[in-house]
């Protein structure tokens, strides 16, 4: 049995089994043993379980290539055309910079207290509530509240957008049971999409009417608005959920660092990078590597993908003293939780905005967050997040 790939270490486990997604660490710490880059052999794709690596791939745009795509299934990659993720060079900065002016601190600034004041709104009624599910109750009731309206979305046509919001992550794995499950409501979304589209339905002065008068402009087609649509309404609602929900979790279950934010609010900020940095929203993206490179000491051959595991990156021993521990106190500023280079989330801050808020509207009001029961987990290849979070808010 073969321990290496053109020199490269052999990691055979499947890192996308249903118990390996549930709970990736082992697998991470295993791959960041091995080696700066190891060979998934089931997906084969050269890993990239270590920090520096991660973020030097995620910086050399030019090298390793998001146009081709960043799912491990060549189909997705194909029908993913025409998207802000899956676009280079001078094509990439003219899709986000449709839109990046609604994602500025001054736009967001206009909308913090409207922020603020519906994650009050959202804690008063789960206190009111008693038992809560952390996800449905808090994780999820912001974003739903914020988002579907900064996009542009018909507001009498949004009850799947967070099943199919899922759906468009997961096909972005490689193709296994889980993707091929997913396929139905990722096309779901995009069909949808383009009916909003063609029926000019969003919102007035919403972000997709902005993209569908920048197309009857001519900045870009009519054909591209509805992958933008998908492209922004799914990112900006799954990651959000799970930084809240893995906020909610991890102030539970170490309620010294829960007391310790209430103490002091200014840790604010701190605590949500390190939540992100604690429990990444995204597990991993692939690049494609435009032509023989090295990433470190190993050579990686034109052509071959590289899986950028940005959870793994974020646990590394190398880059972070004792990274298994929570500790808002640390300085996660420099976390890929959200990317790196011209690819990073272009809607992080608005995903900092909602995850302060909500923990700013928790730390005035409760006084301890109770985890009653164990969480069920989000089978998803992309996405890390709970299904279910039993709570209990004591004020």
């Amino acid at each position: 049995m073969r321990t290496t790939h053109r020199g490269v270490p052999v990691y055979r486990p499947n890192v996308y089994r249903t118990d390996a997604i549930i709970d990736p660490y082992p697998h991470y710490t295993r791959m960041r043993e091995m080696g700066e880059v190891v060979w998934l052999p089931r997906q084969r794709v050269y890993a990239l379980p270590r920090f520096a690596e991660c973020k030097a791939v995620l910086r050399d745009d030019e090298g390793f290539i998001s146009g081709q795509g960043v799912a491990l299934n060549p189909i997705i990659n194909w029908m993913s055309r025409g998207t802000t993720l899956n676009s280079d060079g001078a094509e990439h900065d003219r899709r986000r910079k449709l839109v990046a002016h609604r994602m500025l601190p001054r736009a967001l600034r206009a909308i913090g207290e409207s922020v603020d004041a519906q994650a009050a709104a959202v804690v008063d009624a789960a206190l009111a509530k008693g038992a809560i599910d952390g996800v449905a109750d808090l994780a999820m009731a912001l974003p739903m509240a914020v988002v579907p309206d900064l996009v542009g979305w018909p507001r009498d046509q949004r009850d799947h957008l967070l099943p199919w919001g899922g759906a468009t992550f997961d096909v972005l794995g490689p193709v296994n049971v889980q993707s091929l499950r997913a396929l139905p409501g990722a096309l779901r979304m995009l069909r949808f999409a383009r009916r909003v589209v063609r029926e000019r339905a969003m919102l007035e002065g919403s972000l997709g009417h902005d993209v569908l008068l920048a197309a009857d402009e001519g900045k870009l087609s009519h054909d591209e608005c509805s992958p933008l649509m998908v492209d922004y309404i799914a990112p900006s609602l799954d990651t959000t959920i799970s930084a809240i929900s893995h906020a909610l979790y991890l102030f539970g279950t170490h309620p010294e660092q829960w007391q310790r934010l209430r103490d002091d609010p200014t840790l604010l900020s701190n605590a949500v990078n390190e939540v992100v940095r604690y429990e990444s929203p995204l597990r991993a993206f692939s690049r494609k590597a435009l032509r023989d490179s090295q990433i470190g000491s190993t050579s990686i051959p034109a052509g071959a993908r590289v899986l950028v595991v940005y959870a793994s990156a974020n646990r590394d021993e190398r880059e972070w003293d004792d990274p298994g521990t929570f500790d808002i106190g640390r300085d996660a500023t420099r976390h890929l939780g959200f990317g790196q280079g011209a690819h990073a989330c272009a809607g992080q801050g608005l995903a900092r905005l909602e995850t302060t808020a909500i923990l700013r509207a928790l730390v005035e009001r409760v006084e301890h967050i109770e985890v009653t029961g164990p969480p069920t987990w989000a089978i998803n290849n992309i996405i890390r997040r709970h299904e279910r979070l039993p709570l209990r808010l004591v004020g």
